[in-house]
């Protein structure tokens, strides 16, 4: 009888051990799917790039269209994807502070030049006094909307202000008295710019190419490629060094994938350096 009963305890624990093999396969296996969060344009765009190049490499690559810019980091801080792209260093830090996302870069890919548009004036210092200018509802890019009007000298920032971290309240002079809307959510803007509201509408680049309208031919003013504002791939902290995720900052930060965006946006969208 107890020749029988320590059988039947070995037979009982060779299949455990086999299930947990077989789960330990299935996990490495499901361990070569990448699936990211995404803005339509051009981060989607850039994803199905490296596709092919992924899958040499025995990866799978997952794309989902995210339309907004609060759904991707929540996804992400639980773990429903593995990655996001959508998002620079300074949306990220205020992303963290705000809601507690243990999130961080991974590297960055490339960079959207920011731009002003206007259907009535040709020029910043054309604006009149007064003027009424559209920004998107998003506090961390304050500092990189007032950029524009600190550069063409028509506002002064208190002394001491970090540009980047700048607010709406570090403005110590305000020249033209420029009047800042910022009442919508950025994927909102296109609209307003194409129907001729306000003196002048800033818009982010992923936003303009969305809508046909090109940054380099239709703004009346372009962000530098020195901007400090490099879309980045972002991941769960601690998940940076994944052998999945560094197969897919590699083939974003290629040779070949820069070449592809200069080529194809032409200006529009600028590999980061």
């Amino acid at each position: 009888m107890k020749k029988i009963l320590v059988l039947a305890l070995t037979i009982l624990l060779s299949v455990v051990l086999t299930a947990c093999g077989s789960d330990s396969k299935d996990s490495k296996k499901e361990d070569k799917t990448i699936t990211v969060g995404a803005s339509p344009t051009p981060h989607a765009e850039l994803l199905e790039q490296v596709k092919p190049v992924l899958e040499k490499e025995g990866y799978k690559l997952n794309i989902k269209i995210i339309n907004d810019y609060t759904t991707p980091n929540r996804l992400l801080n639980d773990g429903e994807i593995d990655a996001n792209f959508f998002q620079h260093t300074p949306y990220l830090d205020t992303e963290k502070k705000e809601k507690g996302y243990k999130i961080e870069s991974a590297g960055n890919v490339h960079i959207e030049p920011m731009a002003v548009y206007s259907k009535k004036y040709k020029s910043l210092e054309e604006l009149p006094n007064g003027a009424e200018v559209f920004i998107s509802n998003n506090p961390a890019e304050e500092g990189r909307f007032l950029s524009f009007f600190t550069k063409a000298g028509l506002i002064k920032l208190k002394e001491g202000t970090d540009p980047i971290k700048a607010t709406f309240k570090d403005i110590a002079e305000n020249k033209k008295d420029i009047k800042f809307n910022n009442k919508q959510a950025a994927e909102f803007l296109a609209k307003t710019y194409q129907n001729g509201e306000g003196d002048a509408v800033i818009l982010n680049a992923n936003v303009a190419l969305a809508n046909k309208i090109n940054p380099v031919n239709d703004s009346i003013v372009l962000e530098d490629k020195e901007s400090p504002y490099a879309n980045l791939i972002a991941v769960q902290e601690g998940h940076k060094d994944d052998a999945k995720i560094k197969a897919l900052v590699k083939a974003l930060q290629s040779d070949d994938m820069k070449k592809y965006i200069d080529d194809h946006y032409k200006g529009a969208v600028v590999p980061a350096e």
